[in-house]
């Protein structure tokens, strides 16, 4: 049998793991048929990707369904299907909980692996009867024969065959250490087959030893909750930390999602040892709603939750990525700035502000009594409103949240937007004003439309000094681009520039370096001039250094 698996992702710079898993698993097996694997990405001409899959021959091709490529993937699967006639698979979770749907909506889909993928392909793979295969659905007569999602006890095979690690130059390195979650939070798969499955520790390290080495920039541990097991994770990072400027290079860093409770001193402790940029992690807050977090099942301990996320940035040397969502059950748009404010004021490198979606599978979409509201039939399955949350107060948080991207999560106004939110009643309420204002004043999608929607809306403001928001918005500018240009609405005219820059490069402490751009300009709040060396930026913010010198 020849076979072919099909990873359509949502931009080049990631390479789905779930394709390589089950080549890796067929590749381990008995199997003595042919199999390769195409990947593209969802802004491709659908056309182009045919052409890939069409160079090859297949007798089963199978594909990666999830919400933000499900249409996408029938569309390819009808072609390829009325083209060759070739069996068409599907897996992945957004097939997982619903196959008798999708089956009877797309009558080319002739199987679908539910649950876990790599045992079930190697044994259809290998002529089993569908009927003996746990986790596989297949066709019988005009019905749907459906199977209980699969979840196996054993560890799957390595994805990480020659042809994975050749493709992975510049793109993010996936890697797992575990399978399934503690928790079950209602809106999330990820808790729905049980608890958690941890993989061999020794394994692991050897992963991500080669992983690290691959030409990768980042390597993302995708267990849902890394640190289930503290001793565990205190482990792979005290390994990752010894290995560092060895086995490690010094510009790979390395992303997890990790429980905020579950943080504990010890582990404080190891991460104080880690270099600058070596770790990101993702900590899941969605909501500082008590009622709302009962109501998505997180028994949550928010004061514990933000200590241990204080202590964390506190360290200085990894890069703090937190998430809220809105739709959820009791989260009204007032909660949800209360919410917002709360998770601001711990100022973390990243705040995601996320729209609920109702998975196949998920509590809050089996249950319609937790979560009385609107949503998209089509994927994403979005909620559109809730009984606490109106359509126009959530479409409202999606421009705001637009605005907050371009603003803060950028890090290109983090000075501007410490000055701009101290002045109003919340921090929401400074975004919002923006927001507010570019409803009414619709600009360009460029950096400097942007830069100036925000001069232009705040220095409308009594409380606002122009002067200091003119000087934090050239600071922001500065320290994050490196072509050194200022919008001219921000630029100022002072032969104090020209000289300095004169005497700096006279003197060989602060002389300039040979290739190395260098930009300035006066502050107007204050008698001083700032200056900007393009060398590095730093490794948790991105900012180039901000030089100060006095005028007196």
């Amino acid at each position: 049998m020849k076979v072919l698996l099909c990873a359509i992702n949502t931009k080049y710079i990631h390479s789905s793991l779930a394709p390589w898993c089950l080549f890796g698993a067929l590749k381990e097996s008995s199997f003595d048929g042919q199999c390769s694997v195409v990947e593209g990405t969802i802004n491709e001409d659908k056309k182009e990707i045919i052409r890939r899959i069409m160079e090859h021959e297949f007798d089963l091709i199978g594909f990666s369904a999830y919400i933000w490529n499900i249409s996408y993937v029938k569309e390819l699967a009808r072609e390829i299907k009325e083209r060759t006639g070739a069996k068409i698979l599907f897996g992945g979770p957004e097939v997982s909980y619903n196959p008798s749907e999708v089956m009877k909506e797309s009558y080319f889909i002739d199987y679908v692996i539910s649950g876990e993928g790599e045992e079930p392909i190697v044994k259809l793979c290998n002529g089993e009867d569908p009927k003996s295969i746990e986790g596989l659905c297949y066709r019988i007569g005009g019905e749907v024969a459906v199977k209980e999602p699969y979840v196996s006890n054993k560890e799957p095979p390595s994805p990480y065959v020659k042809e994975y690690l050749e493709q992975l130059s510049g793109r993010i390195a996936y890697i797992e250490s575990s399978r399934g979650c503690p928790f079950r939070c209602a809106f999330c798969l990820s808790g729905r087959c049980g608890g958690v499955r941890f993989f061999s520790l020794e394994a692991t390290k050897e992963k991500i030893i080669l992983l690290a080495n691959s030409g990768t920039q980042t390597v993302k541990f995708i267990d849902r909750t890394f640190n289930a097991d503290r001793k565990r994770a205190r482990e792979i990072f005290e390994f990752i930390i010894s290995e560092y400027g060895k086995n490690v290079p010094g510009s790979v860093c390395f992303h997890f999602e990790i429980e905020g409770e579950l943080i504990d001193d010890e582990t404080v402790e190891v991460l104080k040892k880690a270099p600058k940029g070596l770790f990101q992690f993702e900590i899941g807050l969605q909501s500082y709603n008590k009622e709302t977090l009962l109501g998505i099942n997180r028994s949550t301990d928010l004061d514990l939750l933000e200590k241990n996320i204080r202590k964390i940035l506190s360290l200085g040397n990894i890069h703090v990525h937190i998430d809220l969502i809105a739709g959820l059950p009791y989260e009204s748009y007032e909660s949800f700035k209360k919410s917002f404010n709360r998770a601001y004021s711990l100022s973390p490198h990243m705040l995601q502000l996320g729209f609920l979606k109702l998975l196949h599978g998920s509590d809050l979409r089996e249950k319609g009594e937790l979560l009385p509201c609107e949503y998209s039939k089509n994927a994403p399955y979005e909620v559109i409103s809730t009984k606490w949350i109106t359509k126009n107060e959530l479409k409202k948080l999606h421009l705001v949240e637009d605005v907050f991207e371009k603003m803060y999560n950028s890090g290109r106004f983090s000075l501007t937007c410490e000055y701009l939110t101290g002045l109003f009643d919340s921090p929401f309420s400074a975004f919002e004003a923006l927001t507010e204002y570019i409803m009414l004043h619709p600009i360009e999608n460029t950096l400097d439309a942007f830069s100036r929607a925000i001069y232009d809306c705040f220095t409308g403001y009594q409380a606002v000094n122009s002067a200091v928001l003119r000087d934090k918005m050239a600071i922001d500018r500065l320290s994050t681009n490196r072509m050194g240009a200022l919008p001219y609405f921000l630029k100022v005219k002072s032969p104090e520039i020209k000289r300095i820059l004169n005497e700096l490069d006279k003197c060989e402490t602060t002389k300039r370096k040979v290739g190395v751009k260098r930009s300035a300009t006066v502050l107007l709040s204050e008698n001083k001039l700032v200056y900007v060396d393009y060398t590095e930026p730093d490794k948790i913010n991105n900012k180039f250094q901000i030089n100060t010198i006095n005028l007196d």
